[in-house]
């Protein structure tokens, strides 16, 4: 999450210093969404981390996992472990029987935000690759 958070302050001045230059919109562009990309990103790492750092509490109330609770106290009490997923980021819990269900605790728009600001990176990162090979001057 650190890490994420310096890459994603990184991008954004670079990016920010792309805006300034000349003819450089598409390679900002590109730097801004990939700084973007990485902060949401980033901040569903957190909720992850947080929503982890629950279900390993072994105190009192422990039992059904805390993050698991939201489904109610029937399907809750089914619950014997959980999984994590890193793409999509997301928090599950496995029950007896081999379901499963997924939990709310990375906020909603995290995947879709960081998948969105991803393609938005890559498009705007090969434009800006393919338009500065082409104003290059030719090599004589």
């Amino acid at each position: 999450m650190l890490i994420g958070a310096v890459t994603a302050t990184v991008l954004t001045v670079r990016g920010v210093r792309a805006v300034v230059g000349k003819n450089e919109r598409l390679r900002a562009a590109a730097l801004l969404a990939g700084a973007g990309a990485i902060a949401v990103y980033a901040w569903g790492l957190l909720h992850l981390g947080f929503a982890v750092l629950q279900a390993e509490d072994g105190g009192a109330g422990s039992f059904p996992i805390a993050p698991c609770r939201e489904a109610g106290t029937q399907r809750a009490s089914q619950v014997d472990g959980y999984e994590v997923g890193y793409l999509p980021l997301r928090f599950e819990c496995r029950t007896g029987g081999g379901g499963a269900y997924v939990t709310s605790t990375v906020p909603g728009y995290v995947n879709p935000a960081t998948a969105a600001l991803g393609l938005i990176t890559a498009t705007c990162g090969v434009l800006a690759g393919t338009t500065a090979r082409h104003a290059r001057p030719p090599v004589a």
